[in-house]
């Protein structure tokens, strides 16, 4: 295999010797070309193919936003091209796509999201094309369904009838859905997402209404029920009412005893209570108030009010007097006709009269304020309750220390809470809830003695065990100075004995010394030859060498025999 290697470049370069030079660049042309080529086609082979959302473009941005921006809350990559035309990675997506924007009402009302027939043959007889209506409708339903992330598996039904001549004798189109969800899912129970399904099944099938939806899951129960299920709601809202309820009672329950606790600690403070009652209805307040009109403000800094106002100003006012004096006339008609008036007023005529009238009119102004507002949530009372105990002191004798009582225990005192302070605290709770007599809110606080037996009794358990414990070490640092004091007498006691018998025994040597020596001269006196042992005679010299040297060195000799008692 080498050798054909071998002969096969050898060839080779024999070859390329012989071309021209025109030859080599065409070759290499060729090779380059080759190579682009395949490297174009890997490329586009490569690339992926995305599938248009829709089939037409969506010119509205503003509507086209809304879609890019509920589709990037899916984690879903899309891309806009320069007309407006949405595509996504693939089919799945796309159909996954399509029922949620259907779901939420976010596709524009020129598009088309199901397109289901692009194609047209000639050949192709109404019966099936509504054959094929039918079932094309289905399958697509089918799979936008089970594009949920919450449905497993979708079954659909559709009955289309045929068009009949008269509206009345029509039947009308339904539709029947049973899905299966995925484990850990809540479309079953969540309302929003059984009325998206009904929404695309709505869409997706002409002349459907929503009383012909049947939506059901595997056990047959109606789903899309929705008139049924307004006892449930109602009761979700009165949980929810509640649970704002609490949640606000909580929040002033901690910030009124937090600061109670600050100021007469933890221990003396345990409980609040605190009920407020809600309105939680939804009332709309129309009002009209008359004011009188302020001519000048009250000034905040005097402590007194200073305003000045008038009930009312005068916009114009018409004063009317009349008066008249004169014979009082009683007309009788022509001359020579009777005349009709009453005999009253015919037995008044020519009679003087005075007749006098006066009027006055005027127009005021006041301030009209009109109020229209609506109000829910409102509080409509709040009460408070809280207990502090007062201050449990210890009782001292004159010299400072614990009075106790006959069967040991501490003597305590109790000393309540003044009124004053009561009176502030008071206060104080009123402000942290924004108190209003007018709405009958109401704060109590008391000071009502805590039982403390439990307390107390483990303080003087405490107490009495310290005390013991105080007396045990007390008798036990006594008994170890008895200790040491009888082991200094006794260590002192076996020196001294010591040391006396350490001078017997030198006095004992120091005798016999002498007696060897008075031996030693009351021999030679006598001419005696003595014979001196081995022993003897190194005992002796050490004797002169210690004598020698206690004579040449007195200090070293006294700083040794120092050391010596010191270590005895």
């Amino acid at each position: 295999m080498n050798e054909w290697l071998k002969k096969l470049v050898s060839q080779i370069k024999e070859l390329w010797s012989k071309w021209t030079i025109i030859q080599k660049v065409i070759l290499i042309g060729v090779i380059a070309a080759v190579i682009v080529a395949l490297v174009l086609v890997v490329t586009l082979s490569s690339k992926t193919t995305e599938v248009p959302l829709f089939n037409v473009a969506i010119t509205d941005e503003a509507q086209r936003d809304k879609i890019v921006y509920r589709l990037a809350e899916e984690n879903v990559d899309v891309n806009v091209n320069a007309t407006g035309m949405l595509t996504v990675k693939d089919e799945a997506t796309a159909r996954r796509m399509r029922a949620i924007l259907v779901r939420e009402d976010l596709v524009p009302g020129n598009v088309d999201p199901w397109n289901l027939f692009d194609t047209e043959r000639w050949t192709t007889t109404d019966f099936e094309r509504n054959v094929n209506l039918q079932r094309s409708i289905t399958n697509q339903i089918k799979q936008h369904i089970e594009a949920l992330d919450e449905v497993d598996v979708a079954n659909v039904v559709l009955s289309m009838p045929e068009k009949t001549l008269f509206q009345e004798d029509q039947d009308p189109v339904s539709a029947s859905v049973i899905i299966y969800p995925k484990p850990g899912s809540d479309i079953t129970e969540n309302k929003k997402k059984i009325q998206g399904i009904q929404k695309i099944l709505l869409k997706a099938i002409p002349g459907l209404l929503a009383e012909n939806v049947t939506i059901a899951d595997a056990s047959g129960v109606i789903l899309n029920d929705f008139e049924g299920m307004k006892d449930i709601e109602r009761i979700d809202v009165i949980a929810k009412e509640q649970k704002l309820i609490q949640t606000l009672e909580t929040q002033y329950r901690a910030k009124i005893l937090t600061a109670l606790q600050l100021i007469f600690t933890e221990d003396r403070v345990r409980d609040l209570n605190i009920k407020i009652d809600m309105d939680m209805s939804q009332k709309v307040v129309e009002a009209t108030e008359y004011s009188p009109i302020v001519l000048k403000e009250d000034d905040p800094k005097t402590p007194y009010d200073d305003s000045k106002y008038v009930e009312s100003i005068t916009l114009s006012s018409e004063t009317v007097e009349k008066k008249w004096t004169g014979t009082g006339g009683n007309p009788e008609g022509p001359a020579g006709i009777e005349g009709q008036n009453p005999p009253v007023y015919s037995d008044m005529s020519n009679l003087y009269g005075t007749s006098e009238e006066r009027g006055n009119k005027q127009n005021n102004v006041i301030n009209t304020k009109h109020i229209s507002e609506q109000k829910s949530p409102t509080i409509d009372r709040v009460t408070v309750s809280v207990n502090i105990d007062g201050e449990w002191k210890r009782r001292y004798d004159e010299d400072g220390n614990l009075i106790l009582l006959s069967n040991g225990t501490i003597d305590r005192e109790y000393v309540p809470i003044t009124a004053e302070t009561i009176a502030q605290a008071t206060s104080l709770v009123q402000d942290a809830i924004g108190y209003n007599e007018l709405r009958g809110d109401s704060v109590t606080v008391r000071n009502i003695r805590f039982d403390r037996t439990a307390q107390f009794q483990e303080e003087d358990a405490e107490f009495i065990r310290a005390q013991q414990t105080r007396q045990t070490i007390f008798y036990a640092l006594i008994g170890i100075v008895v200790v040491l004091v009888t082991f200094i007498i006794f260590r002192f006691i076996s020196r001294e004995l010591e040391r006396r018998r350490r001078l017997k025994e030198e006095e004992y040597l120091r005798q016999a010394a002498l007696e060897r020596e008075r031996t030693f001269m009351e021999a030679e006196q006598a001419g005696m030859e003595v014979t001196m042992s081995v022993e003897e005679r190194h005992r002796a010299e050490l004797l002169e060498n210690a004598i020698s040297m206690a004579k040449d060195h007195p200090e070293d000799v006294a700083m040794l025999i120092r050391t010596w008692l010191m270590e005895e």
